[in-house]
C-alpha cells in the first residue's frame, strides 16, 4: 500500500502538478511534505500529516519553512505552552 501511495504521489508531482500554477505557500510542497511524511512514517500517520499540512496551506497562514517533524505526534508540538519561571 505504501508503495502505491508513493506512487500516486509521484503521479501527481511529474503529471499534474506541472500544469497547473504554483499555490503551496510552504517549503517543501505539500506534495512533497506528504512524500516524506509516508516514507518515515507509513502510509496512516504519513498521510494524517500531509492532510494536515493541506489543510493549513491557505491564505489564512502565512506559510514557509515547515519541514515533516523528527518523530510523529497527533498534536503539533509548535502550539504547546511553555511555562515561565518568575525569578
Amino acid at each position: 500500500m505504501k508503495k502505491f501511495v508513493l506512487k500516486s504521489i509521484e503521479f501527481y508531482q511529474k503529471r499534474i502538478s506541472p500544469t497547473t500554477p504554483p499555490r503551496c505557500r510552504y517549503i517543501p510542497t505539500c506534495s512533497a511534505y506528504t512524500y516524506e511524511a509516508v516514507e518515515r512514517f507509513g502510509v496512516f500517520k504519513g498521510l494524517y500529516l500531509g492532510l494536515r499540512r493541506f489543510l493549513r496551506c491557505n491564505p489564512l497562514h502565512k506559510g514557509g519553512y515547515d519541514p515533516v517533524p523528527k518523530t510523529f505526534s497527533f498534536l503539533s508540538n509548535k502550539n504547546k505552552s511553555k511555562k515561565c519561571l518568575d525569578v
